[in-house]
This record gives C-alpha cells, sequence and structure tokens, in this order.
C-alpha cells in the first residue's frame, strides 16, 4: 500500500512539474460576424422582365416572333420554316433542322413549344422534334400527353440516356415550356471527359432532370460517343414523323461561360 501511495505521489509529481514547463500560446481571437463577409464583387444587376418566360436583360433573343435572322439550316443556308402570328413552325417538306448562327458552351436556355390540338399518331410518331445543346446531346420534345413511348425517349429525357423524373406534359394545343440549364463536358489532352457534360430540364416549371450527367452524344442506334468539341449551336430538330408540325415561339439563351 505504501508502495502505491508513493508511486502515485511520483506520478502527480511529474505531471506537476510537466504543467509547469508546458509554453503558453496565445488563444484565437474572437470570432465576429464581419469576418465571413465580403461585398466585393457585387452581382450584375439583370432586368428578369415583367412577366414570366421574359427574356432578362442579359439574354441573347434566339426567336422573339419576328424572323428567324439568328438561325440558319444545318448546310448554312436560310431557314424555311414558316413564321406567322410570333411563331415559328417546322416544315416538314424540305426535312431540315434549324441551327443558330451562334455557338455556345454552358447555358441557360428557354423555349416554348406547342403540338397541334388535333395531332395524331402514337408512340414516337406523335409531335417529335429536340432541342440539341452543342450540337450534340438531345433534350427530346414530343408530345406524351396521354401517349407512351419508351421511358428514354419520351419528353423530358436525355434521348436514350435518362428518363424524365415525371410527365408534366399539356394537352395537345396548348404551350410547354422548357427551362434548361447546361454545363458544358470538359476535356483531357487525349479527347475523353475531364468532366461530363450535365443538364437540369424543367418542364412547365416542374423538375424532370436534376443536374444529370449526360455520357456522351445521342445517338438513335449505339451507345453515346465522347467527341472532343467545343462552344456549338443550339439545333432544334425536323423530325420525320406524319404528325402535324411543332411550333416554337419565345427562346432566349443566357451565355454562363
Amino acid at each position: 500500500m505504501k508502495k502505491t501511495l508513493l508511486v502515485l505521489a511520483v506520478l502527480v509529481a511529474c505531471n506537476a512539474l510537466q504543467a509547469q514547463d508546458k509554453k503558453e500560446y496565445p488563444k484565437p481571437g474572437q470570432m465576429t460576424h464581419d469576418m465571413t463577409e465580403f461585398w466585393e464583387p457585387q452581382p450584375k444587376i439583370v432586368d428578369p422582365g415583367k412577366e414570366k418566360g421574359d427574356a432578362p436583360s442579359d439574354a441573347i433573343v434566339l426567336f422573339d416572333g419576328k424572323d428567324l435572322s439568328q438561325w440558319m439550316s444545318p448546310d448554312g443556308t436560310e431557314p424555311t420554316w414558316k413564321v406567322k402570328n410570333g411563331v415559328a413552325t417546322v416544315v416538314k417538306e424540305n426535312g431540315k433542322d434549324i441551327r443558330t448562327k451562334q455557338e455556345f458552351g454552358s447555358c441557360q436556355l428557354h423555349l416554348e413549344w406547342c403540338t397541334p390540338k388535333n395531332i395524331t399518331g402514337s408512340d414516337q410518331g406523335r409531335g417529335n422534334s429536340g432541342v440539341y445543346l452543342q450540337g450534340m446531346y438531345e433534350v427530346q420534345i414530343l408530345d406524351c400527353y396521354q401517349n407512351e413511348t419508351y421511358a428514354n425517349g419520351m419528353v423530358g429525357s436525355i434521348y436514350k440516356q435518362s428518363a424524365p423524373l415525371v410527365n408534366p406534359m399539356k394537352k395537345p394545343g396548348e404551350w410547354n415550356t422548357y427551362d434548361i440549364i447546361y454545363t458544358a463536358p470538359v476535356f483531357k489532352e487525349d479527347g475523353t471527359y475531364l468532366y461530363e457534360p450535365r443538364v437540369t430540364v424543367l418542364l412547365n416549371g416542374v423538375l424532370v432532370q436534376n443536374n444529370t450527367t449526360i455520357h456522351g452524344t445521342t445517338e438513335f442506334i449505339g451507345l453515346p460517343r465522347t467527341v472532343k468539341h467545343g462552344d456549338g449551336p443550339i439545333i432544334l430538330q425536323m423530325h420525320g414523323d406524319p404528325s402535324e408540325p411543332i411550333s416554337f415561339r419565345n427562346i432566349w439563351i443566357r451565355d454562363l461561360r
């Protein structure tokens, strides 16, 4: 017992000496709220417009209902789609898509589209079109109101890759709205993806793609391919299905590079 007490006494004495020898350093200063605040740079002021769907003041208006001066056919000729009453309508006789003259990378894209009230057909043969980002990655446009098709080919899908979360399609004859936020890919020197493209899509204000990874080019037959590229056009597809032609209005884009 005496030996145990002696050992304890020695340990206490050693700890006391160590405590005396420990160097004291200044303690961190007290945090205040302004230490985690910054004022510069101030975000740019943007006028959002008066009505829902209006082009913000920093947007590039691609179609304002007057003409297709911002667009051309893929072969560089003038687009042949019809413009009437503020609406651009697909002309199927010549079988041509239209593409923007300007090319883009990461962007916010707004467009409105409509199929005729008396549309016929089913599956992929009903109001089929699409919007291509950087000319390579398709967000599907299709009349899926009471019209089933393969899930990764329906409205709101990243065509042949990712099915939409839900189907908020409006009735034929009513206008649908896409709001697309797209992040362009980054490539390595060898042409493979460092970062794959990603996209968020709202259809009629409802989220249908949530920061979805796009795994490569849109292919009708076969798997997506990795193709190194820079900026590319927005393409609106003229699809060869037998249904009545689709129409577009109020198209604008914000460059997010």
